[in-house]
């Protein structure tokens, strides 16, 4: 009796049957690949999405603060750089794509302060503002007074007069005069930055300290010993020698009449000193004016005034520190461009008045 062939099982290829078709494997492969690669890009897309959250919003309040310089004709996407590089946002290339949505920030030239660490809509926010940061400029020649009116412009909100209080007890200078209470002629020239929030009494911490390191950087202290003044005093020099020589090819010699009149107990008798007393900046002195009894009237009174009478430049400094030798005790300006004539005696001196007179310089 011969054995039964086992049953085939339902479903089961049986021996030798052939394989699916080729082409069936494939479209297995591509589905398989097709999954593989959406979830990639899934995973990428998740990502890309994340990272750029992060930056647009990043982790942690606000950082440091930096300033940002934003200069006429500057692009935008220089402008992202700089932001980057101070890390205010963490990636210019995140920034980009923002833009994508919210278009590309219009930004004005000028200052700006910044924190670090801030989100993409804070910086908007602050370019879409403009320049925050305003700008001061202290010249040589300015009063303290003048000074003041200024940053009262800036500062707004500061109360009006705040910035000469400061100047007369919450600010020192060890270059002020003794006794004066004043801040004259101790603030140094140039640029300040007027931060938000900014308060009158730092700002002229700034400028005092300023003019501090510029003193020390001159020797003012040592020059002062050897011309057998006081530091103080060299600096109301100074501010003579800044209104009366104007220019710095004057200023040495002018600053040698000054010392040669002081040693011999003349009077000065600077036209500048006066007009301080009168708050004019310049212009004719009149024979009343030469007569008025004040402690800045230098015709009336030998020796120098009680305080500096402007801000002198660092060209006057100088040349209060290292005057140009000479016996000269007299000068006059003989030419509009601003020439000075020197002279030892008085003779000289009413020669070099009817010199400028036949010029026609005032």
């Amino acid at each position: 009796m011969s054995e039964e062939a086992p049953p085939l099982e339902v479903g089961a290829p049986s021996e030798g049957a052939a394989p699916p078709p080729r082409g069936e494997a494939r479209r297995r492969r591509g589905r398989r690949r097709r999954v593989l690669a959406a979830i990639v890009v899934a995973v990428v897309l998740a990502g890309a999405v994340a990272w750029y959250e992060l930056e647009a919003n990043p982790l942690g309040g606000p950082g440091p603060a930096v300033l940002v310089q934003v200069r006429p004709g500057q692009s935008t996407g220089s402008v992202v750089a700089e932001l980057t590089g101070h890390k205010v946002i963490g990636s210019s290339l995140a920034f980009r794509v923002s833009e994508l949505f919210h278009g590309v920030p219009t930004v004005e030239p000028g200052a700006y302060l910044f924190h670090q660490n801030l989100s993409f809509g804070a910086v908007r926010a602050r370019l879409a503002a403009g320049p925050n940061v305003s700008t001061l400029e202290v010249s040589a020649g300015l009063t303290l007074e003048e000074v003041a009116q200024r940053v009262t412009d800036l500062l707004p909100t500061t109360p009006r007069g705040s910035f000469l209080a400061a100047a007369k007890g919450a600010v020192h200078s060890p270059y002020s005069m003794p006794g004066s209470g004043s801040l004259e002629g101790t603030i140094a020239t140039g640029r300040y930055l007027v931060l938000p929030g900014e308060t009158a009494t730092h700002l002229l911490g700034q400028m005092v300290a300023r003019f501090d390191q510029q003193a020390a950087r001159l020797h003012l202290a040592a020059a002062a010993a050897g011309l057998g003044v006081t530091p103080a005093q060299l600096v109301v020099v100074a501010s003579i020698v800044e209104k009366e020589g104007v220019y710095q090819k004057n200023m040495g010699k002018v600053a040698r009449v000054i010392y040669n009149r002081l040693e011999t107990g003349t009077p000065l008798q600077m036209d500048s000193t006066v007009l301080y007393s009168l708050g004019q900046d310049g212009g004719p002195v009149t024979s009343a004016d030469l007569a008025l009894d004040t402690p800045y009237n230098t015709y009336l009174h030998t020796g120098l005034p009680p305080t500096a009478i402007c801000t002198p430049s660092l060209a006057a400094l100088e040349a209060a520190a290292h005057p140009t030798p000479g016996p000269w005790r007299y000068f006059t300006l003989v030419s509009k461009d601003g020439t000075e004539q020197f002279s030892v005696t008085y003779a000289q001196q009413l020669a070099a008045e009817a010199l400028a007179a036949s010029r026609g310089v005032p």
